[in-house]
């Protein structure tokens, strides 16, 4: 079994900061990219943020110099620290990790729960 668990959500002013957080622990074989994704009420889910297992990232262009993401691999762990937060942030924020399971040679995408990310104006 591979669960994915973040942390970190709630509410902050416009122009603060959060950090999320995201482990995922389990039967895990190798894990190669992890995401943040978030989802705002009416709207697709979007893709926030990504990171390779050898440190490559990619941003949307919505939060780039804004978000920053990084990853333990020893611990299978993510984070996005988010600074100079704007209302439009306000979203469901989801981590994801591609990854192979033990005794499996198949990758999959797993989701953790969603963690409420809400910025005031």
């Amino acid at each position: 079994q591979v669960q994915l668990v973040e942390s970190g959500g709630g509410l902050v002013q416009a122009g603060g900061s959060l950090r999320l957080s995201c482990v995922a622990f389990g039967s895990i074989f190798t894990v190669n990219v992890m995401a943040w994704y978030r989802q705002a009420p009416g709207k697709q889910r979007e893709l926030v943020a990504s990171i390779t297992s050898s440190g490559s990232t990619y941003y949307a262009e919505s939060v780039k110099g804004r978000f920053s993401i990084s990853r333990d691999n020893a611990k299978n762990i993510v984070d996005l620290q988010m600074n100079s937060l704007k209302p439009e942030d306000t979203a469901v924020y989801y981590c994801s990790a591609d990854l192979t399971p033990e005794r499996t040679f198949v990758v999959h995408r797993y989701w953790g729960q969603g963690t409420q990310v809400t910025v005031s104006s």
